[in-house]
């Protein structure tokens, strides 16, 4: 059988409660106070099977003080039936109510007329008339009036030949195929029955559920077991959308989780203190909505007291609408595109409702107008738009698939096919940084932060113009908010365009190549030539650095820009090697090893015409490059010397095949 979610509507005392009744057999009345006030207070629950569609259906109170109980029963409805008295006709709550549902987005729905076995004929054309009027508009325009008396039977069959009507011409979300990976259900009520443990109850909202399967609960973000379930009154393995369910868990105690809490595939909502949303404030609300406002914000089956940020202006006066961040201690769970209601901390009036655009937010900023534009792009009915948008606001941090299907509400199929389209319109830019997810950045970010980059490394050179380079640490210092991997995807996709070089030691721009005073020239072209004249016995720095007046720091930006130049080759620690001599290293190595068992230590260092203190260094970068291996106390030929000609210098000095 198809499965929907039925709820009623309307003000109290119109019958609503005994018109279920009427249709199911069931009081939906279960609380003592209610049989003893004879007013519903909370929502109650009944079923009714019409033809091959079962209707899970949710009686709502409709007493002003119980709007927020008349929310949690209005979340999830797949058909509304707006209940009018025909002895009372038009009331308050039937006004109020009726722009909830319509706020909800409620797909559908009927008009019922009550009591209808106590007024003439001609009173009832005029209630009839009031109440199209009352719904011109809007969802209900145009939708079947039915008449009805509880007491005396009249209408019940009418009534519900009208929902069956109107069942059959409703499609929702489970007749397309949703799975396990995408079950909803949000608590709205929560007991403990002996023998069993902790039981609660909600409304299906997506997806289908089985026994013994797991549930992340939000918002405690913890995962509990399904032992058993029940959907009206019945054991049943399974459960899906448009089901009511009782469910029996494994992992959580009654008294934590309450209503206002959800159980879902894990993964499938977020839990955040910080959600953006497009509110519409009702024409007929009696107060706007004021930027730093304390509002009631119903989302599902939650009320959270929240804080509003509105991003422009200082108020969404009646009939107005806009984006605004909503902020609260308690956290709010949802998914992109939910409905949500928004009404006054006191009095307990409904000003208007809208949709969630961010689940997990950063804050917005009221002085970026770049960012409030793009805000309003998560509006687009361009599906494409709307996930360039959400990808932007991702920014550089890392996301998932999973994050922009919760964004967009969308399946993981529609997820990756957006991405795919993103990537070829280059909205979407690859990284290389392997297989993670983060290696996608939007183009917008990737250009700004290649600018940054650039003008960091700009400001650095002009800095320490003796540098040849910049350290990549050094600029992942001054780009914190980017991780490890996209700084290098990043630095990789500007060496390839040519805008930066790399070597071992950093990056720096093409044009850089270390620029030096007269002075600073004169010392290095001195320091050059010691190191030439010096052969295998080579100058200690320090002792340099104190012959040419210069700190600790200068001479070992003067070192390292002499590497960089392919003038001096860095063996390791203080030991530099003139390039000439570098290249005799390999010679006469090379020549002493040929057809030789090995040489020793010492034979290297009488070769060379060193000292031990010069000579072991010198052994131990050759058994670094695997120019030779140490066997015992000899040196022997090493993989590098028998597959390559020349030794290579260990550093690079121009950027890296990728």
């Amino acid at each position: 059988m198809r499965q929907l979610i039925l709820g009623t509507a309307g003000h109290i005392d119109h019958g609503k409660t005994a018109l279920v009744a009427a249709l199911t057999g069931v009081d939906t009345d279960r609380l003592p106070e209610e049989k003893q006030r004879g007013i519903t207070i909370d929502i109650g629950f009944a079923h009714l099977e019409v033809g091959d569609v079962q209707f899970g259906i949710v009686d709502v109170p409709g007493h002003e003080r119980f709007i927020r109980n008349m929310l949690a029963g209005a979340a999830g409805v797949d058909l509304a039936m707006l209940v009018i008295a025909a002895d009372d006709s038009i009331m308050p709550q039937t006004r109020e109510h009726l722009a909830i549902l319509e706020l909800l987005q409620i797909p559908a729905g009927l008009i019922v007329l009550t009591k209808c076995d106590l007024v003439e004929p001609e009173w009832l054309d005029l209630v009839e008339d009031e109440a199209r009027a009352l719904v011109r508009n809007t969802f209900l325009d145009g939708a079947p009036i039915v008449r009805t008396s509880a007491v005396s039977g009249v209408g019940i069959e009418e009534l519900k030949r009208s929902l069956a009507d109107l069942a059959s011409k409703m499609r929702r979300s489970d007749d397309e195929q949703q799975g396990p990976g995408d079950f909803r259900l949000p608590v709205d009520r929560s007991f403990v029955l002996g023998g069993l443990g902790t039981v609660v109850t909600g409304t299906v909202w997506s997806g289908v559920i089985s026994t013994a399967q797991e549930l992340e609960w939000l918002p405690a973000g913890r995962r509990v077991r399904l032992r058993g379930l029940q959907s009206h009154g019945q054991a049943v393995e399974s459960v899906q959308a448009g089901q009511r369910a009782a469910m029996n868990l494994i992992g959580v105690h009654h008294s934590e989780i309450v209503r206002g809490h959800e159980l879902a595939s894990p993964g499938l909502l977020r839990s955040s203190r910080r959600i953006t949303a497009h509110v519409r404030v009702l024409a007929e609300s009696p107060l706007p909505v004021r930027h730093r406002a304390r509002l009631r914000v119903h989302l599902g089956t939650q009320e959270v007291l929240a804080g509003v940020r509105l991003l422009r202006g200082t108020s969404l006066e009646p009939g107005e609408s806009g984006i605004v961040q909503l902020i609260s201690s308690q956290p709010f769970v949802t998914r992109g595109r939910q409905p949500l209601i928004i009404r006054a901390e006191s009095p307990l009036v409904t000003l208007g409702g809208g949709i969630v655009l961010q689940c997990s937010p950063d804050r917005l900023s009221r002085r970026d107008a770049a960012a409030a534009d793009r805000a309003g792009a998560l509006l687009s009915p361009d599906e494409l738009a709307r996930a360039d948008a959400a990808l932007w606001f991702f920014g550089a941090r890392p996301w998932t698939v999973e994050d922009l299907e919760c964004e967009l509400d969308v399946d993981h199929r529609a997820a990756e096919c957006l991405i795919t389209q993103l990537v070829s319109a280059g909205r979407l830019v690859e990284l290389a940084t392997g297989t993670r997810r983060s290696g996608l950045l939007h183009a917008d970010w990737c250009a700004e932060i290649e600018v940054r980059l650039i003008e960091m490394l700009s400001r650095l050179h002009a800095e320490n113009p003796i540098e040849p380079t910049v350290p990549r640490q050094r600029l992942a210092q001054g780009i914190r908010y980017l991780d490890g991997d996209l700084l290098a995807g990043l630095l990789t996709r500007l060496i390839r365009a040519g805008r930066i070089v790399s070597t071992e030691a950093g990056v720096s721009l093409r044009d850089h190549a270390g620029r030096l005073t007269a002075g600073q020239e004169t010392a290095r072209q001195r320091m050059v030539h010691r190191f030439e004249k010096a052969a295998f016995q080579p100058p200690d720095p320090s002792d340099l650095a104190g012959e040419f007046g210069l700190s600790g720091d200068q001479m070992r930006q003067l070192l390292a820009l002499c590497a960089y130049r392919n003038q001096l080759v860095h063996l390791g620690g203080g030991l530099y090697l003139h390039q000439i001599w570098h290249e005799q290293l390999q010679q006469r190595i090379g020549e002493a090893l040929s057809g030789s068992d090995g040489l020793t230590v010492a034979e290297i260092r009488d070769l060379l015409g060193t000292t031990r203190k010069f000579a072991l260094p010198i052994c131990e970068y050759l058994d670094r490059l695997g120019y030779t291996r140490r066997r015992g106390d000899l040196r022997v030929a090493g993989p590098a010397m028998i597959s390559s000609a020349t030794i290579e210098p260990d550093r690079v000095a121009a950027p890296p095949a990728e």
